[in-house]
């Protein structure tokens, strides 16, 4: 019997999973917590007031959006995040990916940075901060979401970080090699490498090939390879890359999961741009909670696909995605069968399969 098999036959309610976890915690603070994770499995919204009818109990509206305001100023849950989302990696080297999620609530920016897990063809968000201001982040911001990341999750355990154009400079690529963590960050065409800018460097380089220097070049202060294609619509792809050359183009594919994961938490899941939270914290803790919704639909998913393979469409690909299939089954049970809820959320007691396990790829919506 596997890990995964025993975690089935051990159902437990969400709130005293969450005990289980975070015995320092009060018991009222996670049951709101677990209440609210379990109305946005079912409702599929972060509005405020749909979200708080679908928390359970016979108490007026009124109570109930009270109920959840309580949950979204309480600081206590920021302590639920990254233990309980740690505690689902599997073991091994594990590639990590930056990127920023960001919608407007009337005239307000709404703007998270998140890293996270590349995990079942997403990534997994294990820390965010919300940005008070549009627009990209800086490196001291980075810096200290990396290192709050570093505290759990040890740099021997980073593959690779991957990034996109926007996470650059000399201050950042300079604390990163510094504590050892091999980068796959994508540079701008005109970035200069060793006085030259790449756009000239590989001015020959066609779609489909790839090419790379004869010798690392020197780029925001760090000696790096450059690995260089070009997409579909002709423009020019340049990674500056610490893994080898051959491994540099698949590991940086995986950077579109984290676009697939902000689909899923958005018009494709959790509709998370409903949101009217504009103070950062509050934010931040709507994040965690839908973040911890979210992984809880991708484990229910997982499971589920090693029973019953998901349907692969004409065209390739799969007719849902994991996290839409583990929602259609958990969704359900919260509504109709709470004991087979409870047996769905004893899976979250044991850890994904570790990546190769089961056939997994990243899925374009």
């Amino acid at each position: 019997m596997t890990d995964l098999q025993a975690a089935c036959l051990e159902p437990i309610k969400l709130c005293h999973l969450l005990k289980e976890r975070f015995p320092s915690l009060r018991i009222d603070t996670l049951q709101r917590a677990a209440d609210v994770i379990c109305a946005l499995i079912e409702k599929q919204t972060t509005n405020q007031k749909k979200l708080a009818n679908g928390l359970p109990g016979t108490s007026t509206a009124e109570a109930k959006r009270k109920r959840l305001a309580r949950c979204f100023q309480d600081e206590q849950v920021d302590a639920c995040w990254l233990p309980f989302l740690i505690s689902l990696l599997p073991k091994g080297r594990l590639v990590l990916t930056m990127d920023r999620t960001n919608w407007e609530h009337g005239e307000t920016p709404l703007n998270l940075l998140v890293l996270g897990v590349v995990l079942e063809g997403f990534t997994l968000p294990l820390v965010w901060v919300a940005l008070p201001h549009g627009g990209c982040s800086d490196s001291a911001t980075r810096e200290r979401l990396v290192a709050r990341l570093l505290k759990r999750l040890p740099a021997l355990r980073w593959k690779a970080l991957v990034a996109d154009r926007e996470f650059f400079g000399q201050e950042w690529f300079t604390f990163l090699r510094k504590r050892g963590i091999r980068r796959v960050i994508r540079i701008r065409a005109d970035t200069v490498v060793d006085e030259l800018r790449t756009e000239v460097w590989f001015e020959t380089v066609q779609a489909g090939q790839l090419q790379c220097l004869f010798e690392k070049g020197r780029v925001y202060g760090s000696l790096m390879q450059m690995v260089a294609t070009r997409d579909a619509d002709g423009d020019l792809v340049v990674l500056a890359t610490d893994v080898s050359i051959w491994e540099t183009w698949r590991v940086y594919r995986l950077r579109w999961s984290v676009e697939c994961t902000f689909s899923s938490m958005k018009t494709r899941g959790f509709d998370l741009e409903r949101s009217a939270m504009t103070f950062t914290d509050r934010l931040e803790r709507l994040f965690g909670l839908v973040t911890l919704a979210w992984v809880c639909c991708l484990r229910v998913g997982v499971w589920r696909h090693a029973l019953k393979p998901i349907a692969v469409k004409a065209h390739g690909r799969r007719a849902v995605s994991v996290v839409s299939y583990g929602w259609e089954y958990l969704a359900q049970a919260i509504r109709w069968e709470g004991t087979l809820a409870e047996t769905y959320f004893g899976l979250l007691k044991s850890p994904f399969p570790a990546p190769g396990a089961a056939k997994t790829r990243v899925v374009r919506y």
